[in-house]
């Protein structure tokens, strides 16, 4: 970053800052991950500089030759990659593909069904302070809260009685699989659309290690970042040609103007890196690590909404242990260890500083770091947690942390010495 020092030395000092900060953290927030130095620079390429509205050979823009063949061939990979037809890679974030989807699909004040946020789901699936419940009518299904599963029978009674025009499937604190196959049938039960936002497990169903929608629900939403370990963009996917040109009109004139193009170039690499043997290894590594951190964690008396996970995260409800969340998730900070407060199924305290922490697995095992040392990691966590207001252990624990960071260098950071 020689020229960025050269033309503004506060921004490039922030810069080189986080980039330490990312490499001497265990960084275990589910959504968070390390893209490769390939997807870093196609997302600061010459492609950030062409502005493209519409689509391939139909732009309002002179000048698109390049620009389409990118956009083709990111289309292309995606729908190789999640086995369907027709794919929308121009979403700016998951939340507008979200509202992609609805604007396409319904009608102002009609109903849609989603996992309730406090039980693991999503803002822009029914959230009452979210577009997606301001626009349209929120009839939010729950989990069963003595198992912390999907009730997928009270989900089918709900909708029976609810008539809604869409149901969502996905979660951003559900560690479970997802019955796609059920949720589809409930859909067509009842004359509504199925759509699965499979943001958070996009890597793990690329990777082989969860079971994917597509083929199943009619549309698909995912972000590009998270297990993906792509950059901060997202996609639209589906089978039906309907589907597909109404998204499309959604997209634009509907709620965007000129897509990113420079983030879908950073897209089609990651997506090229998704489709190789060494990425399924790694979606496998992810759950492998996460059912150790699971399994760990119950072990040392810590209770798991579900009582385990088959994806890449969990979420731990701290109630027994006299420590909110917003608590844990600060300490653990300060001493090394990213993670993130979240509320719980029927929490009994406010959002602002809920019962549960999440800690998810797809940045450290992009790090190379394997079942040992989340047993290693676990331990820190356990004694942060243990040992919060102790300013003196607290720094200790973030010194040793950075050290064993060092020993599994960052994807795409510089190699130079900090």
């Amino acid at each position: 970053m020689r020229d960025l020092r050269s033309a503004d030395l506060e921004v490039w000092t922030l810069a080189r800052q986080e980039e330490r900060r990312q490499a001497d953290k265990i960084r275990l927030i589910p959504s968070e991950n390390y893209v490769s130095h390939a997807v870093m620079e196609a997302s600061g390429s010459v492609f950030t500089n062409k502005y493209s509205e519409g689509y391939p050979g139909r732009r309002y823009y002179e000048g698109q030759q390049v620009v389409d063949a990118l956009e083709e061939l990111t289309q292309k990979r995606a729908c190789e990659l999640f086995g369907v037809k027709y794919a929308n890679v121009q979403p700016y974030s998951g939340s507008p593909a979200n509202q992609a989807v609805c604007y396409a699909l319904l009608e102002p004040g009609e109903t849609i069904m989603g996992l309730h946020l406090t039980h693991g789901g999503h803002l822009t699936h029914g959230w009452k302070a979210n577009f997606s419940a301001t626009y349209y009518r929120s009839a939010p299904y729950y989990l069963d809260t003595k198992t912390g599963l999907i009730d997928y029978d009270a989900m089918e009674e709900m909708a029976l009685r609810e008539k809604p025009k869409l149901i969502i499937c996905g979660a951003s604190a559900y560690p479970r699989i997802i019955d796609f196959a059920r949720v589809a049938e409930i859909a067509r039960k009842v004359g509504a659309y199925s759509m699965a936002d499979i943001a958070h497990i996009a890597g793990l169903v690329v990777g082989g290690v969860h079971p994917s929608p597509a083929g199943i629900v009619d549309v698909i939403t995912t972000t590009t970042h998270k297990s993906l370990r792509g950059p901060r963009g997202a996609m639209i996917l589906t089978d039906s040609e309907d589907i597909s040109k109404r998204v499309n009109r959604a997209i634009i004139p509907g709620l965007q103007g000129g897509p990113h193009n420079n983030t879908t170039a950073a897209i089609a690499v990651a997506l090229k890196e998704a489709a190789t043997p060494e990425f399924r290894a790694y979606a496998r590594q992810i759950v492998a690590n996460a059912q150790v951190l699971a399994e760990e964690m119950t072990s040392l008396g810590y209770t798991l909404v579900s009582g385990g996970t088959d994806t890449h995260l969990i979420l731990i409800d701290l109630t027994s242990n006299g420590v909110s969340g917003g608590a844990a998730a600060h300490a653990l900070d300060l001493g090394g260890i990213e993670s993130n407060s979240n509320v719980i199924p029927d929490d009994p305290r406010k959002p602002t500083d809920p019962s549960g922490l999440r800690l998810g697995t797809p940045a450290v095992t992009s790090r190379g770091m394997k079942e040992p040392e989340i047993r290693r990691i676990v331990r820190w966590v356990d004694a942060i947690i243990r040992n919060i207001g102790d300013d003196t252990f607290i720094d200790r624990t973030r010194s040793e942390i950075a050290e064993f960071c060092r020993q599994f260098p960052a994807p795409g950071m510089p190699d130079s010495e900090w």
